[in-house]
Formats: C-alpha cells, sequence, structure tokens
C-alpha cells in the first residue's frame, strides 16, 4: 500500500509539474513570436496548439522510450475521449455551446478522417516510422488548409493568443525572460512526463491493470486536466463558445502530430484489443458528435449530460 501511495504522489506531482512546463512553453513562445512580429494567426495554429498538444507528447513518447507501448496509445486515445465526454460534456452542462459552421463542414470531418486512418495503419499491429510518416503528412495537410483559411478576422483564433502575445517590456531583459521561460517550459515537460509514466506504471501493476488502461484513464484524465479547468471557467464566465472548435483541433493534434512524432522517435507495437475496443470508442463517439453538433448548431445541456454519460459509462466498463 504504501508503494502505491508513492506512485499516486509521483504520478500526480508529474502532472502538475507537465501542467506548468506547458503554461511556461506557451507564454515564452507566444512573447518571443510577438517580439518577432508573427501574426497571432500563425501563433494559434502553431505555437499554441502544439504547446497543448505537448503534455500528452511527451508522456507518450517518453513511454515509448522505455518500452510501455500501451501507455502512449491509451494516452492519446484517452485524451480523445476525455475532451468530447468529459470536457465537452461538462461544459455544456453548465452553458450551451454554439458551435460554427467552419467546424462541423471542416474541422470534424477531418478528424473523423485522420481517426478512420489509423484503421489501415495499425492493421498490422504496429506503428511503425512509415505510418508516423503519414500522419505527419495529414497534420501538414490540416494546417496548410488552416493556414489558407484563416485570416486577421478569425476571432476564435485572434483571441486566443492575442493576451498571451502582450508585449509587457522592450529591450533584451524580455527577450532573455522569455528564453528562460521557455527553456524553464521544455524541463518542466520532460521531468514532469518521466515522473508521469513511472507513476502510471507503478499504480498500473500495484492495481493489476493493463497500461492501455492506466494511459485510458488516469493519465489522460491528468493530462486533459488544464483543458477541463480552462472549459469550466470559460463557461461560467460565458465564453466558452470556441470550445468545440477547440477540443476538435486539439483531437486532430494528438492523433497526427503525437501519434506522429511518438512513432518516429520509436516504432509503437500495438495490441488487437485496441482495434476493437479503445479506438472503436473514439470512431463511434467522433461520429456521434457530428449529429449533436449539427443540430441547430449548437451542443445543449442535455447532449452535453449525454455525452459525460456515455464517457463515464465507458470509462467504468474499462475499468
Amino acid at each position: 500500500m504504501s508503494l502505491l501511495v508513492v506512485d499516486v504522489a509521483v504520478l500526480v506531482g508529474g502532472i502538475g509539474v507537465l501542467y506548468f512546463g506547458a503554461e511556461w512553453l506557451v507564454r515564452g513562445a507566444a512573447h518571443m513570436a510577438a517580439a518577432l512580429g508573427i501574426s497571432p494567426i500563425v501563433v494559434g495554429l502553431t505555437v499554441v496548439s502544439l504547446g497543448t498538444s505537448a503534455p500528452e507528447m511527451v508522456v507518450c513518447v517518453v513511454a515509448a522510450l522505455e518500452g510501455r507501448p500501451g501507455l502512449a496509445t491509451g494516452n492519446v486515445l484517452g485524451s480523445n475521449l476525455a475532451n468530447m465526454g468529459l470536457i465537452l460534456g461538462i461544459t455544456a452542462i453548465i452553458t450551451p455551446l454554439n458551435v460554427q459552421r467552419r467546424v462541423v463542414w471542416r474541422e470534424m470531418p477531418i478528424m473523423l478522417t485522420i481517426t478512420l486512418l489509423l484503421y489501415p495503419l495499425l492493421w498490422d499491429l504496429k506503428l511503425t516510422r512509415i505510418d508516423g510518416l503519414v500522419l505527419l503528412l495529414a497534420l501538414a495537410g490540416y494546417l496548410f488548409s488552416a493556414f489558407r483559411a484563416a485570416s486577421e478576422k478569425a476571432p476564435e483564433i485572434v483571441g486566443e493568443v492575442e493576451g498571451l502575445m502582450e508585449d509587457e517590456g522592450e529591450g533584451p531583459l524580455l527577450r532573455l525572460r522569455d528564453f528562460a521561460l521557455v527553456l524553464a517550459g521544455c524541463l518542466g515537460l520532460l521531468v514532469g512526463g518521466y515522473a508521469i509514466v513511472e507513476g502510471a506504471v507503478g499504480v498500473g501493476m500495484a492495481l493489476g491493470v493493463s497500461e492501455v488502461v492506466i494511459g485510458l484513464t488516469v493519465v489522460a484524465i491528468g493530462t486533459s486536466l488544464p483543458e477541463l479547468a480552462t472549459s469550466v471557467v470559460a463557461a461560467i464566465r460565458e465564453e466558452a463558445d470556441i470550445a468545440v472548435g477547440n477540443v476538435i483541433g486539439s483531437n486532430i493534434f494528438n492523433l497526427a502530430a503525437i501519434l506522429g512524432v511518438t512513432s518516429m522517435v520509436a516504432p509503437i507495437p500495438i495490441e488487437r484489443t485496441v482495434l476493437t475496443r479503445e479506438l472503436l470508442a473514439v470512431t463511434i463517439m467522433s461520429a456521434a458528435l457530428f449529429p449533436l453538433v449539427r443540430m441547430g448548431w449548437r451542443l445543449r445541456r442535455w447532449e452535453g449530460a449525454m455525452l459525460l454519460a456515455v464517457y463515464i459509462g465507458g470509462f467504468a466498463l474499462l475499468i
């Protein structure tokens, strides 16, 4: 029991360090981009999007390098389920969410397409470097289309990053501080990612559950807590209209960027049950989300409650 307590403490501490590491990295990089005169659109689609996915990416890369592939795949698929079921569910219960047509007709089909693309890539029960390259090319195509469609009039992107890009001073001290933030953020991500993997493996062994289940549940929820907290606060302030777009974009990055980079670093063996259980659950929920947001271009409270109930039910089945 004492070892379990230690593992839980390491896991929770790692999540905290990981959160602050991602926050420092995004803030420092955004300030540096502002100093270089880079557009908020570019920063939003690159620095912020990649930065918010950095916790999951670091955990997956560390897990793959340590020979824990189940933890890596479970984390990615679990994060996508948590984004759709937990985050959107709770946020919509607090306040109904308006849905932009661009998200429904462009981002959601891309998310579902990349999800379905995983089936032929994983059919041989491994994610190779070639498969990772395919996923990164899909990500590049998504970013290219996003850049073409984006403009300075895209309020959901500009509004998200303009606060991060505020210049609070001038001269070399500011740039030195931002550089220090980026370095501290990277260090925090590495330390937090390593702590999460070690703590999660210890908890899984103590409870007698597989690495995939631990990654799908405990690790995925832990790395999604910052996004959940942000969405809940925005919902309470009635400023959560961009929540659906943020979740869809995050899911695209999780599948394409994180699995792509991780498999390029170290090829990932896949359990057969991932295809028939975890990936199937992500596919079903991704497809089910489309008619929900399409009806009235709004995600209502009862729909949010349904998403949350489905997520909790699936969570209970896995446990």
